[in-house]
């Protein structure tokens, strides 16, 4: 599903330089849900993006299916993104001026405009938001919110989600239904990483990984 070799990162600015990531190794096969934990700045959300195409390491591979993100050219990489990676961010990241609906519409996709449409209501009905579709992002719950992110990672059937933190501003309920839909979606054969402050995540997951030091840990 993705594999990941040798990743390093270092940040740098005008004083500084932070090596975050130290020759990492990862893999994630079809139907794992994997919880990524650490402290904060210790590189969860900087694996998370390189992982998914949104960030160049500064050395090493990552893989996902039979594509090799960092060979890609940079309009290319961006479709395999598009096509195979969904991302939930705690922050919901929803378009303020956009409709519940219109900001599954928003997604880029290969499909129809008939066949967008179906989809969008397809996933809102599946969450319990079809009443709610055309409510902007100010007018839904935090739980809310967090569903319709999640919908929109799942709007072209990725075969992967990473999730940064996803039920990070959510109560213990939409927390609960947030771990839900990614389960179900992990059981239909898509691969979870979800870093996580939170031991709750962990009884969904088939491992927990840590981030200590720029590597990844097994307890």
């Amino acid at each position: 599903m993705i594999r990941a070799r040798s990743i390093e990162h270092t940040w740098r600015d005008a004083s500084a330089e932070v090596r975050c990531l130290r020759g990492l190794d990862l893999e994630l096969e079809a139907g794992e849900f994997c919880c990524l934990r650490g402290v904060s700045g210790s590189g969860k959300t900087t694996l998370l993006l390189a992982l998914g195409g949104m960030l160049r390491p500064s050395g090493g591979t990552v893989q996902i299916g039979s594509e090799d993100l960092y060979s890609l050219s940079s309009g290319a990489r961006a479709r395999a993104r598009a096509q195979q990676v969904g991302f939930v961010f705690q922050m919901f990241h929803l378009v303020p001026y956009l409709s519940a609906r219109d900001n599954l519409l928003a997604v880029r996709s290969d499909l129809s405009r008939q066949e967008r449409e179906a989809r969008a209501d397809e996933l809102l009905e599946s969450v319990g938001l079809q009443h709610r579709a055309d409510h902007r992002p100010a007018a839904l719950s935090a739980g809310e919110r967090q569903r319709v992110a999640v919908c929109r990672a799942l709007f072209n059937k990725p075969t992967l989600i990473l999730a940064d933190e996803p039920t990070g501003n959510l109560d213990p309920d939409s927390a609960e239904v947030v771990l839900d839909l990614l389960t179900q979606y992990t059981a239909g054969g898509g691969a979870v990483l979800m870093a996580t402050h939170s031991q709750t995540p962990e009884s969904r997951a088939s491992r927990t990984l840590w981030l200590r030091d720029g590597t990844l840990h097994t307890s």
